[in-house]
């Protein structure tokens, strides 16, 4: 029997993810600091539950069905600065850190202004996006030191950046079960001005890329790159751009985004990958490959 203080039953998960889709946790629980986020984790296992540990709900889709077992949302945040050294629990947004950080002439989350992240979702994935001059990708690693972790068999350890073995869209926590409790940066000195500003025209050149949430649910990017090809540009060389299934619709602001015009679901999007991945295929010979998490029944 799980005992976790504030814990409720039968919760819709599609007002938790960016998608909006999604069916009913068996149980759900918000954690608001790393030892309540480790206590829910532990009772999981001691409990054999099945368990999610939920950021801000980006780069996943929940099955139609729901979760059987345990959806954790993180909503760990606090943070503390010595110098120029942020700690900072895993469930705080990148948001969030651009602005504390600017407020201290601090530098370094700007780069990923736009992208719906916490931090624990930006060490999973090493979070990127185009450097200012729009020549190379700038990674989450770069600035990162190391992180406190909950490991398998639910001990505390501390794990500095080699051994979380970045790489595109990659770390070692696709590959062992550990959860990150909080993570440690390294920022550099820049002016509140020159920070904002870079901000902002991150999340400008991202609003006239790509669809905005506020307008069209999504999971941002579903297909991995191909060798350096963005697979949104495969979609449209083969004619799919703007095609949809149901509700579901490959976006004609950018073809690897598939938007949910209104009431969508998660077998509604399934089909559609199936489709583009069939038909890319077929008349390019790339496989494309999905770059999002399929979380529970479908």
């Amino acid at each position: 029997m799980l005992s976790i203080p504030g814990l409720k039953t039968k919760v819709s998960l599609a007002e938790y993810t960016t998608y909006k889709i999604g069916g009913h946790a068996d149980y759900f629980f918000i954690a608001r600091s790393q030892n309540e986020l480790k206590h829910a984790i532990i009772q999981a296992r001691k409990n054999n539950i099945a368990y999610f540990v939920l950021g801000i709900g980006a780069n996943i889709l929940f099955g139609d069905k729901g979760f059987r077992g345990l959806v954790i949302k993180n909503e760990s945040k606090n943070f503390t600065f010595k110098a120029n050294i942020l700690s900072v629990e895993s469930g705080a947004t990148i948001e969030n850190l651009i602005s504390v950080s600017a407020e201290r002439n601090l530098s370094g989350f700007e780069h990923f202004a736009g992208i719906p992240s916490t931090v624990g979702g930006a060490l999973w994935q090493n979070l990127h996006f185009l450097s200012p001059d729009r020549l190379r990708t700038v990674f989450i690693e770069e600035i990162f030191v190391n992180a406190k972790v909950l490991t398998s068999d639910n001990k505390v350890i501390v794990l500095d950046k080699h051994y979380f073995n970045f790489g595109y869209d990659h770390s070692i926590l696709h590959e062992i079960n550990f959860i990150v409790l909080e993570a440690t940066f390294n920022l550099s000195s820049l002016s509140e001005k020159e920070i904002l500003k870079q901000a902002e025209e991150n999340i400008a050149w991202r609003k006239s890329k790509q669809p905005q949430l506020s307008e069209y649910p999504s999971c941002g990017s579903v297909f991995k790159k191909i060798d350096g090809v963005g697979a949104g540009r495969l979609i449209e060389q083969v004619g799919l751009k703007g095609s949809s299934i149901g509700s579901i619709q490959s976006s004609f602001h950018h073809a690897n985004f598939l938007v949910n015009t209104g009431g969508g679901t998660a077998a509604e999007v399934r089909l559609l990958i199936e489709m583009i991945q069939d038909k890319v295929e077929k008349d390019t010979g790339y496989k494309l490959e999905t770059e999002i998490g399929f979380i529970g029944e479908f």
